[in-house]
């Protein structure tokens, strides 16, 4: 059935009636289309095609405190993220944020920059303005909630928690086979922060790999973050620190692109090329990682797509409470060979001078 031909009253508030009249349809059918109800799908393409092409020639805009108010919900999600930086948290908040504004939620992120009172609290807080569900991103959830919870990087098994994670076996292979084809041997390994939920589940991962492929794990040559900052000041320091020890290595396996970044500075300040004299891999891809100086090889997680994942397993959580979830959801992750790598040195340690 055509369009009536009508024009909508100027000034007159564009409604679910509005539409219904405008386009000869029931409110029902144009609520079902809009709503993405569980009946979208049985309407004809192209009356849902008429539905949201006038929604947009009519700049119809939803009642959302009468739908919130229908389902019962608040159409409000919580994030609880450890940091706000340009990197990994980034990327994985585009994803979440495009899925969540297109299925008309609005979120509330609070950051915990590591410190366990608040991992413990902000749940709870969350809790009292009736969110109905969380996103933990690179965050452990420690007490069960009365919500869904879709978990970024998790790797807790609870009730109610969908984890989404990276096949961390897979990312030591495909960095640590690259290094060894390219000769390295002594390598530095560096694990990330305690409170990040990643970080046990990649060094175990980095461990048994590395010994599958003979590579040795040198405690020596073995840091760790400890500070919460997500600022290239971490590596940094950390390979300075090193450097002021030994420089009896020729490959450098970085939590994160961030760290990797600082560690390429600290070589450069001891007067040190990458790849040159130190190869450097990195991990995440973020989008800085192409274009620093050198390009930085890295594992790259598909993060963007990752927080697209969490937030419409969340939702379909939310939507369809009764159903089956998944306990795991793993992606899988992809070496980007870059700049950043080299041959491995035949030596790099200066033989002492003969007295």
């Amino acid at each position: 059935m055509a369009v009536k031909s009508e024009k909508v009253k100027e000034n007159r508030p564009v409604n679910l009636k509005v539409m219904a009249e405008y386009l000869d349809l029931s409110p029902a059918t144009i609520s079902i289309v809009l709503n993405d109800a569980p009946g979208a799908k049985s309407i004809a393409p192209a009356t849902r095609d008429r539905i949201w092409a006038a929604a947009k020639k009519l700049d119809y805009r939803p009642n959302t405190i009468a739908r919130s108010l229908r389902m019962r919900q608040t159409l409000t999600i919580g994030v609880i993220v450890p940091e706000l930086s340009e990197g990994y948290f980034t990327m994985v908040m585009n994803g979440v944020q495009r899925t969540l504004m297109e299925a008309g939620y609005i979120y509330m992120v609070l950051c915990h920059q590591g410190q366990a009172d608040l991992i413990e609290e902000y749940p709870r807080l969350l809790l009292k303005r009736s969110v109905d569900g969380f996103i933990f991103v690179n965050t452990e959830l420690n007490e069960t909630v009365n919500q869904p919870v879709v978990s970024i990087s998790g790797h807790k098994q609870m009730a109610g928690v969908s984890n989404i994670q990276l096949d961390h076996d897979r990312s030591a292979t495909l960095a640590l086979k690259h290094l060894r084809d390219l000769g390295h041997k002594r390598i530095v390994f560096m694990k990330g922060q305690d409170q990040v939920s990643d970080a046990e589940s990649r060094w175990q991962g980095i461990l048994k790999i590395a010994q599958s492929l003979g590579i040795a794990i040198i405690p020596d040559l073995c840091v760790y973050l400890a500070t919460n900052s997500w600022s290239p000041e971490v590596g940094y320091r950390l390979i300075r620190d090193l450097l002021k020890r030994t420089r009896d290595f020729t490959a450098i396996f970085s939590f994160n692109d961030i760290a990797a970044i600082g560690a390429i500075r600290a070589l450069a300040d001891a007067g040190l090329s990458c790849p040159g004299d130190v190869s450097v891999v990195g991990f995440d891809d973020i989008a800085s990682a192409m274009y620093h100086t050198p390009s930085l090889t890295t594992v790259r997680q598909p993060l963007h797509r990752m927080g697209e994942t969490a937030a419409q397993l969340l939702l379909r959580r939310i939507q369809n409470p009764t159903e089956a979830y998944p306990e795991v959801m793993t992606f899988e992750p992809e070496l980007m060979v870059r700049e950043s790598t080299g041959a491995a040195r035949i030596s790099v340690v200066k033989p002492k001078p003969r007295t």
